[in-house]
């Protein structure tokens, strides 16, 4: 499974915005991975912000 889909998947399961570094800690992969998966699924429109610095699944 590709970083950004373990990402996406803890995002889901955690069913709330949530900032990178609780995404990191979630999951234990390193900040630089969990940035670059953050950076293709804001390209890709899979995940948008609806509070500054936070993330959330895009429905």
């Amino acid at each position: 499974m590709e970083i950004k889909e373990v990402v996406l998947n803890k995002m889901k399961e955690m069913g709330r915005p949530v900032t990178a570094g609780e995404v990191e800690q979630a999951t234990g992969l390193d900040r630089k991975e969990v940035d670059k998966a953050f950076n293709a699924l804001k390209k890709e429109g899979k995940i948008t912000s609806p509070v500054r610095c936070k993330w959330q699944p895009a429905e």
